[in-house]
């Protein structure tokens, strides 16, 4: 006798989930992705600027007014910071993909360069002096890893189709 209960494997479902073919239209999926990564720019830049916790108010012999309080525990606040970082770059990166050939594209990259820059002149302000150590040099390189990772992807695809092609 044959098992006649339906395949609800979970393959299939996540297939069926993750499957978009012809349900989207390109210009609704740019769309949605601008505002999914706009979004994750506004709350990765604030709180880049306002750091959890806050920033200490008064000066101290431990700490000094306008300084990170999370910047007590070090490595905490520098994954965080690395994380967050992550997350603002990548976002840009998506928005900077997104609006390529757009008119004002250019606004739109003099408007991001300059949130950037500002982000990280605010988490350098906000950082207390003994915790600005090496570790601002990682989060640099993490604010490039996105840029790096999509370049290493787009030169695959290109020698890859280039072998193919040579092989046939």
């Amino acid at each position: 006798m044959a098992n006649s209960t339906p395949d609800y494997s979970i393959r299939k479902w996540l297939k069926t989930l993750f499957n978009h073919d012809g349900r989207d239209s390109p210009p609704e999926v740019r769309n949605v992705l601008l505002v999914v990564a706009t979004l994750i720019a506004a709350v990765t830049f604030q709180a880049g600027v306002n750091p959890p916790g806050g920033v200490w108010q008064e000066n101290k012999d431990e700490h000094t007014a306008g300084r990170a309080i999370y910047a007590s525990d070090e490595t905490a606040f520098f994954v965080f910071l690395t994380f967050n970082t992550l997350a603002l770059s990548s976002s840009i990166l998506l928005i900077i993909c997104l609006t390529w050939g757009f008119p004002f594209f250019l606004e739109v990259v003099v408007a991001t360069v300059s949130m950037v820059m500002t982000y990280g002149a605010s988490i350098f302000a906000i950082t207390p002096q003994e915790a600005k150590t090496v570790k601002f040099r990682y989060l640099l390189f993490t604010a490039a890893v996105p840029a790096v990772v999509r370049v290493v992807i787009q030169i695959s695809k290109y020698v890859m189709s280039k072998l193919s092609k040579r092989g046939k």
